[in-house]
Formats: C-alpha cells, structure tokens, sequence
C-alpha cells in the first residue's frame, strides 16, 4: 500500500472502495468532533464537500482559532473523498499532538496559517507557471518557475525585477501547497 508523507506525517494513504458520499459526510461530522477537543466551535469550521465524492478533487478543510484562519488541504488521490480522509487524518494527529502538549497551539496556528483567499492565490500561481489548473507535480512546477525566473532575472537583458518577484511568489505558494 502507498504511503503519504505531508506536513511531517507518514501513514498509509487511504482506500474507500464504495458509499464515498456518506464516507465524506462522515469525515465532516468528525471534523466537527475532533476540533471541539480543541476548543474550535461547529461554526468555526468548513469542510466543503463535493457533490460526487468518488470523483478526483481537493479536499480541504479551513477554520479559525484565536482569530486566525487556518487552512489545509490535500489533492494527490484519485477521489475526493480518499483527499478528504488524508485531510482528516493530519488534523487528527495534529490535534493530537497539541492534547499531548507535544505541540503548542501558536506552533499549529504556525503551521496552518493561510490567507483567506488562497484558493484564487494558488490558481492564479498555476497559471503564471503554465500549468494546469489541478497540477500537484512540483517537479513539474519547479521547472517553469526555473525557466521563468532564468527569463525574468533582473540582471539579464530584457529581465523585470517586479515580474520576477511574481513568479518567486507564485513558485512559494505552490511549493507550501505540496511540501
């Protein structure tokens, strides 16, 4: 079986074979359980769920904690709903580790961190890299951004220090995305 290995954590990557829209529905409702461990109420919470969950999508689940929005999300899978499980499955063992005291609340708070409008932000990085919309191979993304950033260079002739900031951007938000 394949393993996931993101935002530190190793495990199996998840299987779900069939009833993949009551899977997720499922998955939501234990978001809901699991952040109130923290103190994080019901409405604090969004798990958008996808109308076909046995289709390819990003899974991703934001909320707010201490006045921050957090974010994560995960796409790699076949199905959403395997996305969603991935999802599921690091918020578990990060709630976990700050009930543990293995990790602080400002650590999580650190590592989860996102602008509310990421989403627009990572598809508009794509675009400028020249990738497709849905694209996670960041080996793939790191060449563009290579052969752009060669092309806009402010020390080569012809190059934009401004356009060259863009895809240094673009290049990070994806990269933080993947890691």
């Amino acid at each position: 079986m394949d393993m996931i290995n993101t935002k530190g954590h190793e495990f199996k990557a998840p299987l779900i074979r069939d009833s993949f829209d009551r899977r997720a529905v499922q998955f939501q409702n234990r978001f809901f359980e699991l952040f109130k461990k923290i103190g994080i109420h019901e409405d604090d919470v969004n798990v958008p769920l996808q109308p076909i969950a046995y289709k390819r999508g990003r899974a991703s689940v934001s909320f707010y904690i201490e006045g921050q929005h957090l974010y994560y999300s995960y796409s790699r899978l076949r199905k959403y709903v395997e996305n969603l499980a991935v999802v599921f499955k690091v918020m578990e063992l990060e709630v976990n580790s700050i009930l543990n005291k293995a990790k602080t609340v400002e650590a999580f708070i650190t590592d989860f961190f996102e602008d509310e409008k990421v989403e627009d932000q990572r598809k508009a990085a794509r675009k400028l890299l020249g990738v497709e919309e849905d694209c996670n191979d960041m080996e793939l993304i790191s060449q563009n951004y290579k052969k752009m950033a060669k092309e806009h260079h402010p020390d080569v002739a012809g190059g934009s220090q401004e356009k060259f900031k863009e895809v240094n951007t673009a290049h990070k938000t994806l990269k933080r995305e993947l890691a």
